[in-house]
């Protein structure tokens, strides 16, 4: 008898073709069938061109759809140039383009094309929110998306699966964000590194599909390889509603499913919760903060981007004014939930009571617009709120749930939801999924006809992939030193200032680190030409956050020789990997307390010490000390570091044939 398998096992076997999936021993890499795959602007202009630059001919998947949600702000040319190289670009592949003003593409995935038992590989970070819909969801740096849009396999570390078994009825006032964000206060910004989260259990029938997408975009912030939860009864409902049941198939844990970790989740338990700045792991109940001036009140994003959470905006503000001194920012997700709210007068609750409308798209979340005022706390129902990440230089950006962000618009005060029926006498508003909700596909255009394809449209800013050199040892500076969480929008921010330079690397690497070191770019500059080069220093978890993979090619086309941290994310070291640049693990933690900025590094045979093993030495000649680290790459991956990169190593290969 066949060994009973849980819902992450089962999507793991039916998409395996490299690796062994006996024992499920953790740690190996894996290799996966991708069957959709996902791509945003902010990263799928450099996937367009890697693409271009692996001469691929036609999309191999099932479904691919570029969707451009992210760099909307059409300040000059930059933006609508890409958006016009994005629709061509996709019309050339034969993918998908989910035009401008379309919506956020997690949402319209998970609504349009997420199908159980299937998988999805996206060039963002928040991709796994369509497991939600059972499905094996990854988000990943845009060239191992590249790859798989070519009809490679994907290859991750065979994760352990952390089940989390739900109980019980949230209570009055509490939603899915405040269970999500119970899950980061238990886990923080790395505790569920190396695991699949699937969630399981009776109280999943009190989860809506799209509660399930709130929960499963965040686990993303715990170091998550992955969110799952099963395609039961809920998810056929959501699928109908969509016009897509014929699309949906059952799929289950068995009975007597095991799991690496487990834990439980009550939901009668879960209280409104409140992510303080500026970590989403920083996670405290609002009664504990309550009373905190704010100047902003933020709702949409990908995050919470179901028509329910919008309707509770609404409704808690029905009929009244917001706060005089409170900005309500309303992020629509789709032009589907726009029309949906139009329909059904949640829009013009809001639009009543005060708040300010944006368009279908990221938005704020990316720092794009919506920026707070300086010294102000921001409350909103985005997935991060890193330093800066809104665009305010020491932002204050708290993350909250749709009643949190409701009831302190009234207010004007960090306000626990349940205050509300003291302060307004007003009851908790009980939703109700629409019957027949509007379905609105007419910005999705489908795949060009081969005959029909036209050339890729090109404007002025946008450059192509940068070459870069084979790995070779270096005797070079400590350029950076870091502490522990260094994310991505640290080492290579976003923000309307920066990402509408994203398909030209040489303009953005002039903001390589300078959230941490404003002078980092002409330091890195004048350290390639006088030493070939940098490294830098960081402690755990370097790298997490979003998924833009310019956070490696911008240090690379800087000179970047080397990382050495206590640990890494997880896509933020297989960015590295992709691009050449050796993520290198300190083996003793007083090595890293050892080495200061300025200090000169070198490794001789570093080609060799890759090939034949796992340690490496680094000779800190300012210190004449030595120092061993490791590096746990694949055989695969040590090929790519050592060819200068994945593209390489697929050029070397392709012209050997």
């Amino acid at each position: 008898m066949s060994q009973p398998l849980n819902v992450t096992q089962k999507l793991i076997k039916s998409h395996l073709v490299e690796g062994e999936l006996e024992d499920f021993e953790p740690g190996e890499e894996i290799g996966l069938k991708i069957d959709q795959t996902l791509t945003q602007d902010a990263t799928g202009t450099m996937v367009m061109l890697e693409l271009e630059a692996m001469e691929l001919e036609e999309a191999q998947t099932e479904v691919s759809c570029q969707y451009v949600d992210h760099n909307l702000i059409q300040t000059d040319y930059k933006n609508p140039d890409d958006h016009v190289f994005l629709k061509s670009a996709a019309e050339r592949f034969g993918m998908w383009f989910s035009r401008p003003g379309n919506g956020v593409s997690h949402p319209i995935e998970t609504e349009r094309f997420a199908k159980p038992g299937k998988t999805l590989a996206g060039s963002d970070s928040h991709t796994p929110a369509s497991g939600c819909m059972g499905m094996l969801a990854i988000g990943a740096g845009g060239l191992d998306v590249a790859f798989a849009i070519a009809g490679e396999p994907m290859f991750i570390k065979k994760p352990k699966v952390l089940g989390v078994e739900v109980k019980g009825e949230l209570p009055d006032w509490v939603s899915a964000k405040d269970v999500v964000l119970e899950m980061l206060r238990r886990y923080d910004v790395d505790g569920a590194t190396g695991y699949v989260i699937e969630y399981f259990g009776e109280g999943l029938k009190n989860l809506s599909t799209m509660d399930r997408h709130v929960i499963a975009n965040m686990g993303t912030e715990m170091g998550a390889t992955s969110t799952v939860f099963p395609a039961d009864d809920e998810v056929r409902r959501f699928m109908k509603s969509q016009g897509r049941e014929d699309e949906f198939t059952e799929l289950l844990a068995d009975e007597g499913a095991e799991y690496d970790k487990y834990e439980e989740l009550i939901l009668d338990d879960v209280e409104p919760l409140i992510a303080l700045p500026s970590s989403p792991g920083n996670v405290v109940p609002v009664r504990e903060v309550e009373g905190q001036d704010i100047y902003q009140s933020y709702v949409g994003s990908s995050a919470n981007p179901g028509y329910r959470d919008f309707w509770m905006a609404s409704e808690i503000v029905k009929g009244k004014t917001v706060n005089a001194n409170v900005s309500y920012d309303i992020n629509p997700t789709s032009r589907q939930i726009i029309e949906n709210m139009v329909k059904n007068d949640v829009m013009f609750n809001l639009v009543q009571s005060g708040a300010r409308i944006h368009q279908a798209g990221c938005n704020g979340c990316i720092g794009m617009g919506q920026a707070p005022a300086s010294g102000q706390n921001s409350l909103r129902t985005v997935p991060r709120n890193f330093p800066d990440r809104s665009g305010t230089p020491e932002d204050s950006v708290f993350l909250v749930s749709p009643e949190t962000a409701a009831a302190s618009a009234l207010t004007g005060k960090i306000t626990d939801p349940r205050d509300l029926e003291e302060l307004y006498g007003m009851s908790y508003p009980k939703f109700k999924e629409l019957d027949n909700p509007i379905v609105n596909t007419d910005m999705l255009t489908e795949p060009v006809p081969k005959e029909k394809r036209g050339k890729i449209k090109k404007g002025p800013n946008i450059s192509t992939m940068p070459n870069f050199d084979e790995l070779s040892d270096f005797e070079v500076p400590v350029l950076l030193k870091m502490g522990d969480d260094i994310s991505t929008d640290e080492i290579l921010r976003a923000g309307a200032e920066v990402l509408p330079f994203r398909s030209n690397i040489p303009e953005i690497s002039k903001f390589t680190l300078d959230v941490v070191d404003k002078n980092f770019h002409d330091r890195a500059m004048k350290a390639k030409e006088e030493h070939g080069g940098h490294v830098v220093i960081a402690g755990e978890n370097y790298a997490q956050g979003s998924s833009r993979e310019h956070a490696a090619i911008a240090p690379r086309y800087l000179g970047m020789r080397a990382v050495i941290a206590k640990s890494y994310a997880r896509i933020g070291w297989q960015n590295l990997v992709n691009f050449g640049i050796p993520p290198l693990e300190f083996k003793d933690n007083g090595a890293y307390e050892d080495i200061d900025q300025g200090d000169v590094l070198a490794v001789n045979d570093i080609r060799s010490a890759i090939e034949n093993g796992n340690e490496i030495v680094v000779h800190n000649k300012t210190k004449d000390k030595k120092y061993e680290v490791k590096h746990s790459f694949s055989e695969r991956q040590k090929e790519a570091v050592l060819y200068g990169g994945v593209i390489n190593r697929f050029k070397a290969k392709k012209k050997a044939g």
